[in-house]
């Protein structure tokens, strides 16, 4: 795809959520979708390879969150994958400071790529699993916000996330479509570990029947200092 397309496709999904971009930082999303799809094809990032898709799928539905984070936040973006959403937010909002974790080295090799590439400034990779990143103390309480995109149900997303954010701090949690029961399932769980949902939103992506759902929950407590349990129990015995 040319580039004068994809900005024209680009600035019209933005326009339906009220967003615009500067030349520059779309210039930066046309060169990180083509590292994407060139790296897709060495190691597998994502099922989507249709550029228009991409940029409505990853590049917009990454960015619909930016209204949530405050200004000079520090976020963390856990199981980011190819990097949603932390790069779009880190392209669109240079006044955050960003730090991408995965547990698979092959992807964090291709984040340090595209950050070297689009030259973005206060973001770093970070190669750990949630759980152990969640113990460490250099991370552990440390963020006001941490985020995830599609990762894993809302107790075991929650036992990732809510022991990352400082008291006062936020999870925003990016789901797909049908969340009212997961929602319940989850309270305990955020409950016992220190959190309180703030805020449910549903909207459906620009010109599309794609439902996605945000859900925020508020740092109310510390987290106490057994979450999260070791690797694999989050996922397999999520706290009911």
């Amino acid at each position: 795809m040319e580039i004068e397309k994809f900005e024209e496709i680009l600035n019209k999904y933005l326009k339906e959520i009220n967003m615009e971009l500067k030349k520059e930082q779309t210039e930066k999303f046309y060169k990180y979708m083509n590292l994407l799809l060139e790296w897709n094809e060495k190691i597998n990032l994502t099922a989507i390879t249709e550029p228009e898709e991409v940029i409505l799928k990853h590049f917009v539905d990454s960015l619909t969150i930016s209204k949530y984070i405050e200004k000079d936040s520090k976020l963390v973006d856990m199981g980011t994958g190819a990097g949603f959403p932390g790069i779009p937010l880190k392209i669109l909002r240079d006044d955050i400071e960003i730090t991408l974790a995965d547990s698979l080295n092959k992807r964090i090799n291709f984040l340090n790529e595209v950050i070297k590439e689009l030259n973005l400034k206060n973001i770093q990779t970070v190669h750990t699993r949630a759980e152990e990143f969640g113990k460490n103390k250099k991370y552990r309480e440390s963020f006001d916000i941490a985020t995830s995109r599609a990762v894993a149900n809302l107790s075991t997303l929650s036992e990732y996330l809510i022991p990352l954010v400082k008291p006062s701090g936020k999870t925003i949690c990016m789901k797909g479509s049908e969340i009212k029961e997961e929602v319940e399932m989850a309270k305990k769980a955020i409950e016992i570990l220190g959190g309180k949902i703030e805020q449910e939103e549903s909207f459906n992506l620009p010109n599309s029947d794609m439902k996605r759902n945000v859900i925020i929950i508020k740092k109310v407590k510390n987290t106490p200092a057994k979450y999260p349990r070791k690797p694999g129990m989050p996922a397999k015995e999520p706290i009911r």
